[in-house]
């Protein structure tokens, strides 16, 4: 549960950038697209403390008491992701030293040294400024710490705060030398002070990887930890004032360098801001969806969204009338208990001018984008308290691991195009276009609920972490890997010889790894219909892994090409009561389909092939009842049978329609079923 008393509807405010005598104005607008929810106070320190130590609260103590009077549920944001140009000049160290080694003067956000002594007491005391002072506001919902935490620092005080971190996890410098590798090149060290920063002025490369990626995943976790505690030591100082209120970051999805999963133990409400580019397949912002959801495995926040266009990609489109809202039922569908702007009013100068907004630079209700906003809200208004709190509880899991992401892109070979998240995305779309819910999984969680789990590209792993999903298959659970799994230790050292962690439970081992450029492609061609490919095969691209079977190894699929030709590219082990499946190359997607759907077959998954591959759809459940959601998130209509006649309609857009016989959908339409529980 979120723990939100109601559905929030709503987005950043940002009276600060505006006359006061304004504020009334646009409240009594906002009211009208029936926004119940204002975030505030996100960036706004230099009007709270304009020189040190001097504090002026007087323009938020306004904007907290017509927000209360108006009944808006507020977000109060800590306003500490961009510093006041004193605490530059006063403390030149809180501005970081990025990856060339230069230090940044004043300028921009998400800009401090995450270990900056200066910084942190800045920022805690602004925010036991705000705790003291808005704690008891009656209409607070939310604590808002920060703000799209990103980026790494590479200053000497972070050096400093490294080599103590290391000394702490290794204990000792033959420790490190050995978890590093650091014979190679002769490149061992002799004292703490001996160690660099990753960066281009030590042992980072132009490509942002470096000499010893195991250096560069330890800089790695030592960052994400360091701005965690930037988060934590803002939390415990709310805590002190505050007990009830929840607290929150806006995450961004599968922002890379973020151990999201570890951020989200910390955090008690996951928020994400959810912005999907030109050419973004519904069933990617699905996934990030997932991915947000599944890091406390209970519902989360949409933080942000644009109400209409973008305004920092190359080429920022419009929204096309009916996609907003299509895109927030999404959300809400895969787990949102909120659906937010940015922003409610669009800035009239500087970068995000034309950042699109829910007020225009027009002023007024009279535009396309507030219609369509005020639509949603009332509809909103009408089912969110049904829909608040309400889980899902999906039968397959997908491993994802940001140790793995980082590990499998530091690492020198065997094939750039191999990126981490593009190949979740190819197994996670398979399984979206068979409408089969997905949850997302640490390899630390307990995999015991799921029938089926897919470890893609699981590059790294601990020797805990392999005997957890070999218990798990032993059990009766039915695994899906592939390529450039379990290769290395948490180190990035390779696993040696041929007798791996997961060589038992696999029933292989790989001798060599070809990779060729994107366009070249290989086939796998099905020698047992347990592959779930076509006779004809399907075509597979990247990488091409060499196996070597066991006798207990099953193949089920071949290369078709190649001096490899002939040789195992798909199999299946059994081990224990379970089975483990193993991919030597990746497949396009409907190759991944087929493989996705003969998996779920032994594993006794439920799947939706009755409904559109292109259909997203999801079911959260409360007590009592389930919300079977049902959204195209595409401008071609949609029509199938209407397997839901005993169901009561909850919602449903203008352009839908059900029958006894078929759902009809429009581009950009959604409707929502009530089903009772047996």
């Amino acid at each position: 549960m979120t723990n939100i008393s109601k559905f929030l509807y709503g987005g950043d405010y940002n009276p600060e950038q505006w006359p006061r005598h304004t504020i009334d104005q646009d409240l009594a607008l906002l009211k009208k697209a029936h926004i119940n929810s204002h975030t505030i106070n996100v960036f706004a320190w230099s009007r709270l403390e304009p020189e040190e130590g001097v504090y002026d609260f007087a323009d938020l103590d306004d904007t907290v008491a017509r927000l209360t009077d108006t009944g808006s549920a507020i977000v109060l944001g800590t306003s500490t992701a961009a510093m006041p140009a004193w605490l530059f000049r006063l403390y030149p160290e809180v501005g970081r030293v990025d990856y060339e080694g230069r230090r940044h003067r004043f300028s921009g956000r998400h800009n401090f040294c995450p270990t900056s002594p200066a910084y942190r007491r800045a920022a805690g005391r602004l925010t036991e400024q705000l705790a003291l002072r808005y704690s008891d506001s009656p209409n607070l919902a939310l604590w808002h710490i920060g703000n799209e935490y990103a980026g790494r620092c590479y200053c000497e005080l972070c050096e400093t705060g490294f080599r103590e971190w290391l000394q702490t996890w290794y204990s000792t410098i033959e420790a490190v030398n050995e978890a590093w590798n650091m014979d190679f090149w002769g490149h061992r060290i002799y004292a703490w002070e001996d160690i660099t920063v990753p960066n281009l002025l030590g042992e980072g490369m132009e490509d942002g990887r470096s000499n010893f990626a195991g250096l560069s995943l330890d800089y790695d976790r030592f960052q994400s930890a360091q701005l965690l505690e930037c988060f934590c030591m803002e939390r415990d100082i709310i805590r002190r004032y505050d007990c009830s209120t929840p607290i929150t970051n806006n995450l961004m999805g599968t922002y890379k360098e973020l151990d999201y999963f570890r951020w989200a133990r910390e955090i008690d409400i996951v928020s994400w801001d959810n912005y999907p580019g030109i050419d973004e397949a519904p069933a990617y912002t699905s996934m990030r969806h997932d991915l947000m959801r599944s890091l406390k495995h209970q519902p989360f926040l949409l933080m942000e969204q644009t109400p209409s266009q973008q305004n920092w990609m190359p080429y920022n489109y419009l929204k096309r009338p009916g996609q907003m809202k299509a895109m927030s039922m999404q959300a809400v569908a895969h787990g949102a208990d909120s659906v937010q702007f940015f922003q409610l009013k669009q800035s009239r100068g500087a970068c995000e001018k034309f950042h699109g907004a829910v007020i225009s630079h027009a002023g007024h209700g009279d535009t396309r984008v507030f219609r369509e906003v005020a639509s949603l809200g009332e509809e909103l208004g009408r089912v969110g308290a049904s829909i608040l709190g309400a889980v899902t509880s999906p039968e397959v899991a997908i491993i994802f691991d940001w140790e793995a992401y980082w590990g499998l892109e530091y690492t020198s070979g065997p094939s750039v195009a191999l990126r981490y998240v593009n190949e979740v995305y190819r197994y996670y779309e398979a399984l979206y276009s068979l409408n089969v819910p997905v949850e997302f999984v640490h390899p630390e969680d307990d995999l015991s609920p799921y029938k089926a789990v897919a470890a893609p590209v699981l590059y790294l792993t601990s020797q805990e972490t392999c005997k957890r999903i070999a218990g798990y298959v032993e059990q009766g659970g039915v695994l899906l890997t592939t390529y450039m799994s379990f290769v290395a230790d948490i180190n990035d050292n390779v696993w040696l010889g041929t007798d791996t962690p997961m060589r038992q439970v696999l029933g292989l081992w790989v001798e060599e790894i070809d990779a060729l450029k994107p366009d070249r492609y290989n086939r796998l061609l099905p020698v047992d219909e347990r592959s779930g490919l076509p006779p004809e095969g399907a075509a597979c691209h990247l990488v091409f892994a060499q196996l070597r079977t066991d006798a207990t190894c099953e193949t089920l699929a071949v290369y078709a090409s190649d001096f490899y030709e002939g040789q195992p590219a798909l199999t299946v082990n059994p081990y224990g009561d379970g089975k483990a499946y193993y991919l030597g190359s990746p497949l396009v997607s409907e190759g991944a389909r087929g493989l996705m759907r003969s998996v779920l077959q032994e594993a006794k998954v439920t799947m939706r092939e009755d409904l559109p591959a292109e259909l997203d759809y999801m079911v959260r459940a409360q007590e009592d009842y389930e919300i079977v959601f049902l959204v195209n998130p595409k401008p071609a209509p949609l029509s199938f049978a209407n397997n839901w006649t005993e169901a009561e309609v909850l919602l449903a857009s203008e352009n839908a329609a059900l029958t006894d016989g078929a759902v009809e959908l429009g581009g950009f339409s959604y409707v929502l079923l009530k089903v009772k529980k047996p």
